[in-house]
């Protein structure tokens, strides 16, 4: 197999975004769209990753850490301009390159083989475009193709009438030899209407010089860019929708599919109900045979099969829920570890804690896992039962079986088998809340 490397461009300004961050880091599904294109070429294992930055340059390199190479475009004169960059970052390499944007994030892995497998065909293209037919070009730049391969690429303000009428358009990507790459690009000159480098150009240079060049299509949201808050908006409304439909494909039932969010990396197993208005952060796996009710904010958070969670729960990370354990309305867990047939079913906060399995967690428990300055763990036994309105004073442990009395406020471990009440002596004054009531009636009325 051929080495892969891949340019990545991200070098604009965003400005569409009106923000701090850069565009491309702004997320989508839970993770920035730059981050989403990574993952897809990663999995073709490339020998080299390049990404061209120059506005907020370093938030790009706090980003990617050591997983790329970053080179700069200062100034920015255009996306042939912008490959050029990444010329000494290539020295040496003589495999296939993918150009690819960091603002258009849902580039599939296959479609990128794809590309590169069209660039080791038999005809030995000079460079494969990435094209797609969107309902309205307006705006795109046209793949002009003729007995299957491109005669001409040209951008909107440069087409003519002709060829605006053309649909199939040009995603900006491409693959190419690295051999033929930057010799192209010392070619290209800025003589259009933009006063720009394009990246397009090197097709057509490619065809004068009698060599064929070809495009693959592929489906128009695989190459949507992405500009604008409002786009931004459009991409993660698009890609949700295709994520619900796949969850339910796969076997799980969502009563309001629109009203259900999930991150890029949840997983959903089969037979799952997911009722109204559930929220997935990252981390989530949900196994086969899980009910989660409506109104819940779940991240970070492992669910085994038969639980139970919701309505009005959340479940932050570090939450494992393991069989047939059961969470109620308005729990909050985070750092909690129930094990099997554990029960919180009202009101209640579980955070640093493990709870033994068949526990019992009495409504409006919380564990006091802070005390301003450190976090304590709390560790309850199996068949525990907690009582009603009980604070646990973390680091405290509660024994096997043991009963915590509804109202305590439990500093000290717990023994196995043993009550625990923690209550100040109840005062009895019998008549003082008449005598009271009398007295304030009479002053209200000014007496």
């Amino acid at each position: 197999m051929n080495k892969i490397a891949a340019v990545i461009l991200a070098a604009g300004k965003g400005t569409r975004m009106k923000s701090d961050l850069h565009k491309v880091l702004h997320p989508i599904a839970g993770r920035p769209m730059l981050m989403h294109l990574m993952a897809s070429v990663d999995a073709l294992s490339p020998a080299k990753k390049v990404v061209v930055v120059g506005d907020k340059a370093d938030q790009l390199r706090d980003a990617l850490g050591s997983s790329a190479e970053t080179v700069v475009q200062e100034p920015q004169l255009g996306t042939g301009h912008a490959v050029q960059q990444a010329e000494g970052a290539l020295a040496g390499f003589d495999g296939d390159v993918l150009i690819l944007y960091g603002d258009v994030p849902f580039v599939p892995s296959a479609t990128m083989q794809a590309m590169i497998d069209r660039l080791n065909g038999v005809d030995a293209p000079a460079v494969v475009v990435l094209a797609f037919e969107p309902e309205d070009p307006t705006g795109y730049g046209r793949v002009i193709v003729e007995g299957g391969k491109i005669v001409k690429m040209v951008e909107q303000k440069d087409a003519t009438d002709l060829e605006k009428a053309v649909k199939l358009s040009n995603s900006g990507l491409m693959a190419v030899k690295a051999a033929d790459l930057f010799a192209l690009l010392a070619r290209v000159t800025d003589d259009n209407a933009q006063k720009e480098y394009y990246l397009t150009d090197i097709v057509n240079i490619a065809n004068a010089d009698g060599r064929a060049c070809v495009a693959v299509a592929t489906d128009p949201f695989d190459v949507a860019g992405i500009n604008s808050r409002a786009q931004l908006a459009e991409m993660e409304g698009e890609w949700q929708a295709r994520r619900r439909a796949q969850a339910m494909d796969d076997g799980a039932t969502l009563t309001a599919p629109d009203t259900v969010w999930f991150s890029y990396d949840t997983a959903i197993g089969r037979d799952v109900l997911i009722e109204p208005n559930v929220f997935f952060g990252p981390g989530v796996s949900v196994a086969d045979n899980v009910k989660i009710r409506a109104n819940c904010h779940i991240e970070g958070t492992s669910i085994a099969s038969g639980a139970e969670v919701g309505p009005f729960a959340r479940l932050r990370p570090g939450t494992v829920l393991e069989e047939k354990t059961k969470i109620g309305n308005f729990v909050e867990t985070k750092k909690a570890h129930l094990k099997k047939g554990a029960k919180a079913n009202h009101l209640t906060y579980l955070g640093d804690a493990e709870i033994g399995a068949g526990a019992n967690i009495g409504a409006g428990t919380i564990t006091c896992n802070y005390d301003g300055y450190f976090k304590y763990k709390t560790v309850i036994g199996e068949g525990a039962f907690i009582g009603s309105n009980s604070a646990l004073i973390a680091p405290v442990k509660i024994g096997r079986d043991a009963i915590v009395a509804a109202g305590s406020a439990v500093s000290r471990d717990v023994a196995d088998g043993e009550l625990r009440m923690v209550r100040a002596e109840q005062m009895v004054k019998p008549g003082w809340a008449d005598r009271f009531h009398d007295a304030m009636t009479a002053k209200k009325a000014g007496r």
